[in-house]
C-alpha cells in the first residue's frame, strides 16, 4: 500500500478532496444561500469574489514562507482552513457575516495551492509540467464534481444549509487528515539552518528575488492574462446565452461542462508536451487560442458551436497552466518554489478577481449600444493579447533540466 500511496498520489487525493469541499461551499451552494440571507446581488457577488480577494495577498507570503518552513507545516495549516471554518457556517445569521466567513476560508486555497504545487515541483525535475499537469487535473476532478454534489445536496435537503456545510466540514477534515499523512519530505535550504534570523533573511530574500525576476512576472502576468478571460467567460456566457443566445440553463451547463471536461482531460498530456517542446511555444499557442475565441464566443447563436468554442476554450487553459506552472518553477532556484508559485498565485488571482468586474463595468456600459457582449469581449480579448505580446518579448525558454528526479 505505501508503495502505491507515493508522495505525489498523497498530493494529487490531498488536492482532490480539497477542491472538492471547498468548492462545493462555493457554487452552487454559496450565491443561494446568500441570497437566502437577504444579499442584494451586488453584496452577492462580492461574496463570490471574497475568497479570491484573499488569495491576492496571502498566497505569496505563503508560499515564501514554505520554502522557510517546509512545505509540510504550510500545507497542514491550509488543511486546518479547509476543515474547521465549513463549521462556521452553522452559524451565520446574516449576509455581512457570510462576507467576513468568506474572506476567512479563503486562507484554504490562499495557502495550499502555492505549497502543493511546490511540493509538486521539489519531487519532479524531468517531467514537471506532466506532473504539474496531473495535479492540475486531480484539483479539476474535484471542482469538476462539486456543482454536481452541491446541487443534489440542495435539493435532497430542500436548501438546508446546516447539513450542507457540515458535510463539507467533514469533506475537509478527510483533507486534513490527508494533509496529515504526507510525508515530511526533505528540508529546505532555510530549515536546515535553524537560526530564526537567518531564517527571516531566507524568507525576505526569496520574495525579493522572485519580484525582481521579470521572467517570472511575465510569465504569471500570461496565466493571470488567461484567467481575465476565463472569468469573463465563465462569469457573462450564462447570461449571453439565456439572454442573446435563447438557450437554457442546462445548455449552459453543457457548453460549460464541456469547457472543463477539455481542460481537466488534457492537462497530463499539455504538459507531457510543455517537457518535450518548450514551456514558452506551448504557453504563447493556448494564449493565442483563448484570445482568438473570446471575442467569436458572443458572435454564436447554436448550442452545437457554443459548446466547440467552450471546450476549444478548455483546451486552451490546459494547454497554458501546466506550462506557465512548470515555466515559474524552472526560473526559480532550488528551495524558492514556494516563493515563485505564490507571486505566481497572487498575480493569477489578480486576473481571475479582475476579469468578472471589468466585464460586468464594461458590459454595462455598452448596454444601450445594442453590443452588450460582442465589444466587452473583444476589449478584454485585446488586454489578453497585449499580455500575450508582453509575454513573448520578455521571456526567454528555459528546457527543463535533466535529472534523476521522478523517474
Amino acid at each position: 500500500m505505501r508503495h502505491i500511496l507515493t508522495p505525489f498520489l498523497m498530493l494529487c487525493l490531498t488536492g482532490l478532496t480539497a477542491r472538492l469541499g471547498y468548492q462545493i461551499a462555493r457554487s452552487p451552494v454559496l450565491p443561494q444561500f446568500a441570497k437566502d440571507l437577504g444579499a442584494a446581488p451586488e453584496l452577492i457577488g462580492l461574496i463570490l469574489g471574497a475568497s479570491t480577494i484573499t488569495g491576492v495577498f496571502i498566497k505569496l507570503p505563503a508560499g515564501a514562507l514554505s520554502d522557510v518552513l517546509g512545505r509540510r507545516r504550510m500545507l497542514l495549516l491550509g488543511g486546518l482552513f479547509f476543515a474547521v471554518p465549513p463549521f462556521l457556517y452553522l452559524a451565520i445569521s446574516n449576509p455581512y457575516l457570510l462576507l467576513s466567513l468568506r474572506f476567512l476560508h479563503g486562507f484554504a486555497t490562499a495557502v495550499f495551492s502555492p505549497v502543493a504545487s511546490a511540493a509538486v515541483a521539489d519531487l519532479f525535475e524531468r517531467n514537471r509540467g506532466e506532473r504539474l499537469g496531473w495535479f492540475a487535473s486531480f484539483n479539476e476532478l474535484g471542482s469538476a464534481i462539486a456543482p454536481i454534489v452541491g446541487g443534489l445536496l440542495l435539493t435532497a435537503t430542500h436548501n438546508d444549509y446546516q447539513v450542507i456545510y457540515f458535510i463539507i466540514g467533514a469533506i475537509g477534515v478527510v483533507t486534513l487528515l490527508l494533509a496529515l499523512l504526507l510525508p515530511v519530505g526533505k528540508p529546505t535550504v532555510a530549515q536546515a539552518t535553524p537560526l530564526q534570523g537567518q531564517r527571516w533573511r531566507q524568507f525576505t530574500q526569496g520574495i525579493a528575488e522572485v519580484l525582481s525576476n521579470r521572467s517570472i512576472l511575465a510569465a504569471s502576468g500570461a496565466e493571470s492574462a488567461m484567467f481575465f478571460g476565463v472569468g469573463t467567460l465563465v462569469g457573462f456566457l450564462p447570461l449571453y446565452a439565456t439572454q442573446e443566445a435563447g438557450l437554457n440553463n442546462s445548455q449552459v451547463g453543457v457548453i460549460l461542462g464541456a469547457q472543463l471536461i477539455v481542460a481537466m482531460g488534457s492537462k497530463p498530456l499539455t504538459g507531457r508536451l510543455s517537457d518535450r517542446l518548450g514551456r514558452k511555444p506551448m504557453i504563447l499557442a493556448g494564449l493565442l487560442l483563448c484570445t482568438a475565441l473570446l471575442p467569436v464566443i458572443p458572435l454564436t447563436r447554436t448550442l452545437a458551436l457554443l459548446t466547440a468554442e467552450g471546450a476549444l476554450f478548455g483546451l486552451g487553459m490546459a494547454i497554458v497552466t501546466p506550462s506557465t506552472t512548470a515555466l515559474v518553477t524552472d526560473l526559480s532556484k532550488a528551495g524558492g518554489y514556494g516563493a515563485a508559485l505564490g507571486v505566481f498565485g497572487t498575480i493569477w488571482d489578480v486576473g481571475e478577481a479582475l476579469g468578472p468586474i471589468v466585464a460586468g463595468a464594461l458590459i454595462g456600459a455598452f448596454a444601450a449600444s445594442g453590443n452588450a457582449y460582442a465589444l466587452p469581449f473583444a476589449l478584454v480579448a485585446a488586454v489578453m493579447a497585449m499580455a500575450t505580446l508582453g509575454f513573448f518579448l520578455l521571456v526567454r525558454d528555459i528546457s527543463p533540466k535533466p535529472s534523476s528526479k521522478g523517474q
